[in-house]
């Protein structure tokens, strides 16, 4: 069973409510799931599977508990032995929908961690559809990562 590390990034809880739905639609693909709230860079695997889940705060920027691992990651020479997806949460009446995770993904390319398909960018207005959006977007996510497994093995 392949394991995904499930990272949140938030200021409300919105993150951490969909990483907790997020884990229970990836064990029904029989993946395992370990939810890590703004850790730190030595409280997770250096080699596998992350998936990032993190709010937009302000105009544009990272929730406060999860700076310090952006900072950590900044600092990281390598993590290409990190596969990782990123789910983005916020308003389409900002210009900075979704800054947050842009600027995690743009962080974890540099430092040559390899992602799994496209950011799923979640619009907090639409929330009555999350549920929706993340089951849809988990089950090809999954199936990515099924596609993957010889080369993450």
């Amino acid at each position: 069973m392949k394991k995904i590390t499930l990272i949140t990034g938030s200021t409300m809880g919105t993150a951490e409510y969909i990483a907790e739905y997020a884990a229970k639609i990836l064990k029904k693909h029989n993946f395992e799931t370990n939810i890590k709230h703004g850790p730190n860079l030595k409280d997770l695997s250096m080699q596998g599977i992350w998936l990032i889940i993190c709010s937009t705060h302000g105009m544009g920027e990272l929730p406060e508990n999860i700076k310090p691992l952006a900072k950590e990651i900044k600092k990281k020479n390598n993590l290409e032995k990190i596969f990782y997806g990123a789910i983005g949460i916020g308003s389409r009446e900002y210009d900075t929908f979704c800054g947050a995770i842009h600027k995690l993904d743009l962080l974890l390319k540099k430092q040559n961690a390899k992602k799994i398909g496209k950011t799923l960018e979640i619009n907090i207005l639409e929330s009555n559809f999350i549920e929706n959006f993340i089951k849809q977007w988990i089950k090809k996510w999954s199936k990515k990562i099924t596609d993957l497994q010889i080369i993450i093995s």
